[in-house]
Parts: C-alpha cells; sequence; structure tokens
C-alpha cells in the first residue's frame, strides 16, 4: 500500500507517493531508483470502459483484468509500460 498526498497545481494534480511497506510497488520503484523520479501519469477518462474496449482492440494490455478504486474512490486501471513506451499510464474515472 501506499500513503498519498495531492497538490493542486492550476489545472494538474500532483500525486506523492509514500510506500507503507517493503512489499509496496512504490517501494521497489525506490530501491531501482533511490532519487526517486517519475513513476506513473495518470489520464482521466469520461468513460472508462469504452476506453479499455478501445485500447485492448488495439492490443495495449492492462496489468490488471478490470479496474478497481483508487486514491479518490474513482475507478482506476494501469496500462502496461510496454504497450505505453514504457510508460506506466493509470486511466482514471471521472
Amino acid at each position: 500500500g501506499v500513503t498519498a498526498a495531492f497538490v493542486e497545481l492550476g489545472g494538474c494534480r500532483l500525486e506523492l507517493l509514500e510506500p507503507l511497506g517493503p512489499d509496496s510497488p512504490i517501494a521497489g520503484f525506490l530501491r531501482r531508483n533511490p532519487g526517486g523520479g517519475l513513476h506513473h501519469i495518470c489520464l482521466e477518462v469520461s468513460d472508462l470502459s469504452s476506453a479499455l474496449r478501445q485500447l485492448r482492440a488495439r492490443g495495449v494490455r492492462t496489468l490488471s483484468p478490470d479496474p478497481r478504486p483508487g486514491a479518490h474512490g474513482r475507478a482506476v486501471i494501469f496500462l502496461h509500460p510496454k504497450d505505453c513506451h514504457g510508460v506506466l499510464v493509470e486511466l482514471e474515472q471521472l
């Protein structure tokens, strides 16, 4: 798990993450990147189901089969970085 803090930056929201334990994916990221860095980007979408259908039709994989509740209580799903030019992308339902 993680603790999240959000900072509003004029139309953008910056999410700062802190791992809750050594098994957190964020803890693993920090071990590989001791200076920190960009873990992922999040794109808000108005219709997550439709976006997923379109992306999967184009061969984009997700890290889980189904969306789950995210930090804001809204449905989120992560796209596989290998299908997004090495970037971990989170889609969040508006």
